[in-house]
């Protein structure tokens, strides 16, 4: 009888003390929000972008650290030391082209969004590739933050 009373006091005290949990949710109108109606980029958004990005990949190739951190954006220079440049240039293959595989913008934890493009190999066929590399860029085509990705199954 005792231990009836007992499970029926701790699981009463459990339900007594909970808390309703509410979520609410609050329009942020930041500068850096990206309120655009598409999702998708436009076609002179793209060749900026995607003219900044390969500019970036040609100067990674030579480690023309100078050229690199002209196409960074303040807060990616603020971020970026030799390592993460080193990192970079391990990681993706500069000697490789490539293809676009989706674009749009890319939500940051903040609330706001930035243009995005993601691109893969194009020697790889596969319809999933295997590698991919997402650049996020600000609206003026300063590159926010590049970062490639193996996908494993």
């Amino acid at each position: 009888m005792k231990k009836i009373f007992l499970i029926l006091s701790v699981l009463s005290v459990q339900f007594f003390l909970s808390q309703k949990a509410g979520v609410k949710v609050e329009n942020n109108k930041n500068a850096n929000t990206n309120t655009k109606a598409s999702l998708n980029l436009s076609k002179e958004e793209i060749d900026l972008y995607n003219g900044k990005f390969l500019k970036f990949i040609d100067a990674l190739k030579i480690s023309d650290r100078t050229a690199m951190d002209a196409l960074l954006s303040e807060k990616a220079k603020k971020m970026i030391t030799e390592v993460v440049y080193q990192k970079l240039a391990k990681d993706i293959k500069t000697s490789k082209k490539f293809e676009i595989v989706k674009t749009g913008y890319k939500p940051l934890i903040d609330g706001s969004s930035f243009p995005m493009i993601q691109y893969k190999y194009s020697d790889d066929k596969a319809a999933e590739p295997k590698e991919i590399i997402t650049a996020v860029f600000e609206t003026d085509g300063k590159i926010l933050g590049i970062k490639p990705y193996k996908i494993t199954k």
